[in-house]
């Protein structure tokens, strides 16, 4: 018999019909299999909306981006992700713009944000997937590339939390990124990752 892929009575975390969907059946039951297989579960549901930024923390380790792109391809998620250029030199990178990769210059921040805020303008539908902690070592601040681009798009932020505690990754909630002061918002947002458990190395 095989293990649900949700947590709690009311919990539905399929996509609703405006999210970007990926178009790959074979995919979505090799991330169904998978999650089963090592225990995980969803909590809660994305936006049913055709533009939002995600974010996912905590990022403590290399397993994060497979349960993440096992839990992409489960779920059957359109999404779009930002990755630091030299990962995408081929081979490699022909995978990585497979799964939605789209390599940055960290060394030009600015000019990512305008570019990134620019695609979701152009597009009907856009998702894009970051980890605001923008590194696996233990950080102080998360970076702000991610609030400045939902703000500047005018699209909210779905939290996404990979509780390793748990084997659980809770889908939202989905904040607005309407404060002038990134800062503060930042803060709110990151305060909704306190009872989540990343991966001890």
């Amino acid at each position: 018999m095989s293990r649900p892929l949700a947590s709690g009575s009311h919990a539905d975390w399929r996509l609703g019909p405006n999210v970007p969907h990926s178009r790959h059946p074979w995919l979505q039951r090799l991330g169904t299999w998978w999650m089963r297989r090592t225990g995980w579960r969803f909590e809660g549901q994305m936006p049913d909306l055709p533009k939002f930024v995600v974010i996912v923390a905590p990022h403590t380790s290399n397993w994060d981006f497979i349960v993440g792109l096992a839990a992409k391809w489960a779920l059957g998620f359109g999404t779009s992700w930002w990755g630091k250029a030299s990962l995408f030199h081929p081979p490699l990178g022909w995978f990585m713009r497979a799964i939605g990769g789209i390599p940055i210059d960290r060394h030009n921040k600015h000019n990512v944000v305008e570019q990134t805020i620019a695609e979701f303008a152009r597009h009907e539908r856009f998702v894009l997937t970051l980890a605001p902690e923008g590194t696996r070592k233990q950080v102080d601040q998360w970076r702000s590339g991610f609030w400045h681009v939902a703000r500047g798009a005018g699209v909210p932020i779905c939290c996404v939390a990979f509780d390793w505690g748990r084997r659980v990754i809770r889908l939202g909630p989905t904040v607005p990124a309407d404060l002038a002061d990134a800062d503060a918002g930042i803060a709110h947002i990151r305060a909704l990752y306190a009872d989540v458990s990343g991966r001890c190395r």
